[in-house]
């Protein structure tokens, strides 16, 4: 980079651009920019780089960026919003101290585009590449910058899988580390990532979990290529190691093949420089979720001691079912079936002389059948199969227009046709064949070919909410049974007349949280202003709504429910956003896992909303709480950039689904959303050995470790 110059400020050239873009506070700047030529920043990777000027007040920066066609690779805008979440945790956990200056000081950033962006300050020294031999009195210090920065991220859980002589700078005082794009979480499965030899054994092979001890095999080597003026062994220890006195007294063990026998970087820091692994614990503000950690437990433990409610699941005897809209029950009557025409007009279907078994059930699964059970509720049909498979379960999107209901429910419906359900052992089959294949032309594809979906229309003074969606859902027991999904408009869900009445009947409630609308937090300031919304301190009205309407067994509603943090794509940066978010769909569900994402955005909620969000997690016996976005970034000109990304759109229904009993879980569906009662909750004091049982101590466990997602692209 030094030797590309800086664009030159005021007249002369050509006319500044305009560039607007979110500064870490999450404020909005716009300004005129004037930028140099471009590189690509490590020839492996998409990123290009080049030098810039804000004109506003004469800022020099550099800024890191895609082409328009790099964009358009999912896992590249993966790896610039890897490193934007890393730049901005770091920036804001450290603030002004003196562990700031270790990493790269992000200026601004702005990825929702057709050509996304980072601005940094301009970077610190020389990649250490360019150095051939350090001297003893550096060395010292370099170790002990190298190690503080590794320490400062594993406090955070993350694993730097770049270091090395191009990521590390140094300024003959102090090291800068960049590389921010290769971090990913401790636990995770190792890629194979980086050059040898920097690149541990493990990490090249793709072998086991990452681990900070990952880094220290990194370090090491970046110190004897510093020291000798050569690349070490890509396995092993150096041979001539012993006779480096320096780092052979601080890093032998640290070029073990395996990690598990490296020391930690707090270990190396402390025999470079002791206590130094303790001070930058103490610099670290203390954690502050604590408390709604402990109001999250204490609601669970009120649920469990409440009574258990109504059964769900339970069939209806002679083959009656349900309306899902007039609510009155209704079995199969071979004499009141329709089909549609090409007009997509009803005509009656008359089975009498249809003898084939195959051909005549094959007609039966697209036929309707027409209700008659309440002569004075409007005409309305009911798919055959829907009558045919015991209780249907109703599922029903609820929350404010333009919350995201339609893109989540839609990016559901896609999941589970992509095969989303099979890991927890369900298989899918439409209820409808003509009905779900026009849903998936009208939604599915244009939503994944990147167009905004127009808001749900509202419903008219004399109609009834109606499902728009329905499939056949098949669990590893072979039992079969329709799931009908209702997405109305937000203005719907207000009404207090008879459009509602289905709430009655209504077997599984999503409540979308609009974070926009929920969460005071700056960096949704801009989000707020496009949309000409505000925030609503007193929660959504179309949760109130809802929930008045639903009976109550006891204290609580019995109707199972899932909360979801919705548009979580505006808040990727956030913790505990970030860690969630970027989680891979699961192979299997693990209860203390999705009560562990439950007590995180309930915590969320808690602490920046206020406790009317949570309305439908303090008013339902059995609510899960989730992130997701139905899209994975913000449209940009009526479109999504990179196509429509969905994260994590499947958990809510899962958990949904496990709860009605179609997927089988650890410890029942039961302590899926309540949990299980610790040995003291369960047994009387007395029993439990009263102060003796108390100081013992119980700890709980957290769980296997997370999976790796999608966090950038290979590096070789």
């Amino acid at each position: 980079m030094s030797s590309i110059p800086y664009p030159p400020q005021g007249p002369g050239g050509p006319p500044p651009d305009k560039l607007a873009f979110t500064v870490p506070s999450g404020r909005r700047r716009v300004t005129p920019v004037r930028v140099g030529r471009e590189v690509r920043r490590d020839r492996p990777l998409p990123q290009l780089i080049r030098k810039a000027r804000l004109d506003d007040e004469g800022q020099q920066c550099v800024q890191v960026r895609l082409s328009a066609k790099d964009a358009a690779n999912p896992a590249a805008r993966a790896l610039l919003d890897t490193e934007a979440g890393t730049a901005l945790l770091l920036q804001q956990l450290l603030g002004d101290t003196e562990f700031a200056a270790l990493f790269p000081r992000i200026v601004g950033y702005e990825l929702d585009t057709a050509e996304p962006f980072l601005l940094y300050d301009p970077p610190r020294g020389t990649p250490v590449a360019r150095i051939h031999v350090m001297s003893a009195t550096d060395q010292d210090v370099f170790t002990r910058d190298l190690m503080l920065a590794l320490c400062l991220l594993e406090g955070q859980g993350l694993v730097p899988r770049d270091i090395s002589p191009n990521s590390v700078r140094w300024d003959g005082a102090k090291v800068q580390l960049w590389g921010l794009e290769s971090v990913t979480r401790t636990g995770r499965p190792r890629r194979p990532w980086g050059r040898t030899p920097f690149c541990p054994p493990e990490q090249r092979r793709g072998e086991g979990r990452a681990d900070s001890r990952d880094a220290v095999w990194s370090a090491a080597q970046v110190l004897y290529q510093l020291v000798t003026g050569r690349p070490g062994p890509a396995d092993r220890t150096p041979p001539d190691l012993a006779e480096h006195r320096r780092l052979d007294r601080t890093l032998r063990d640290a070029f073990a093949p395996r990690a598990a026998d490296r020391p930690t970087p707090a270990q190396v820091l402390d025999l470079v420089k002791p206590g130094a692994a303790r001070r930058v614990r103490l610099a670290v503000p203390p954690d502050e979720t604590r408390p709604h950690h402990e109001a999250f437990e204490e609601a669970l433990r009120l649920k469990r001691e409440a009574p258990a409610g109504r059964s769900d699941g339970a069939a209806r005897g002679d083959g009656e079912v349900l309306c899902p809209y007039c609510l009155e029950t209704i079995q199969l009557d071979l004499t009141k079936l329709f089909v549609t025409d090409s007009r997509m007009q009803y005509q009656p279907l008359d089975l009498s002389g249809i003898t084939n078994p195959v051909r005549r059930a094959d007609i039966m699964r697209g036929a309707v059948q027409k209700c008659t059970a309440d002569p004075d509720f409007p005409e309305h049909f009911i798919p055959v199969p829907y009558l045919t498979y015991g209780r249907p379960l109703t599922v029903a999107m609820v929350g404010q227009s333009s919350t995201g209901k339609s893109h989540l429910l839609t990016q559901m419906i896609a999941a589970i046709t992509d095969g989303g359900l099979e890991p927890y052992g369900l298989k899918w089959q439409s209820v409808n064949p003509e009905q779900h294949a026009r849903f998936v032309r009208e939604r599915v594809q244009p939503l994944r070919n990147g167009k905004v979906l127009d808001h749900t229309a509202a419903l008219g003074l004399d109609d009834f909410a109606r499902f728009v969606e329905s499939l056949l859902i098949t669990d590893a027991r072979g039992q079969v049974r329709p799931v009908a999904f209702f997405d109305l408009g937000g203005e719907d869900l207000v009404r207090t007349d008879a459009a509602l009445r289905f709430l009655l009947g209504v077997d599984a409630l999503v409540f979308v949280v609009d974070p926009a609308l929920a969460l005071p937090l700056p960096q949704l300031d801009h989000a707020r202003e496009r949309w000409g919304v505000e925030v609503n301190r007193d929660g959504d009205l179309a949760f109130g709504t809802v929930l008045d309407r639903l009976p109550k067994n006891g204290p609580y509603v019995d109707v199972p429910a899932a909360m979801v943090l919705g548009k979580a794509d505006l808040l990727r940066f956030q913790p505990p956003v970030d860690r969630w978010l970027t989680r891979p769909p699961a192979g299997s569900l693990d209860p203390a896992l999705m009560r562990e994402e439950s007590r995180d955005v309930h915590g969320l909620l808690r602490r920046h909303a206020g406790q009317a969000w949570l309305r439908p997690f303090d008013a339902i016996r059995r609510c899960t709480l989730h992130i997701a976005s139905a899209t994975g970034g913000q449209e940009d000109q009526g479109r999504y950039p990179a196509g429509a990304g969905p994260r994590r759109v499947l958990e809510p229904l899962v958990a949904l689904l496990a709860m009605h009993g179609l997927i089988q879980v650890p410890g029942g569906a039961e302590a899926l959303a309540v949990g299980e009662a610790p040995a003291l909750e369960a047994v009387p004091w007395d029993e439990a050995g009263g102060h003796e049982a108390a100081s013992a101590g119980f700890e709980r466990s957290e769980g296997p470790e997370e999976p790796e997602g999608s966090d950038g692209g290979e590096h070789r």
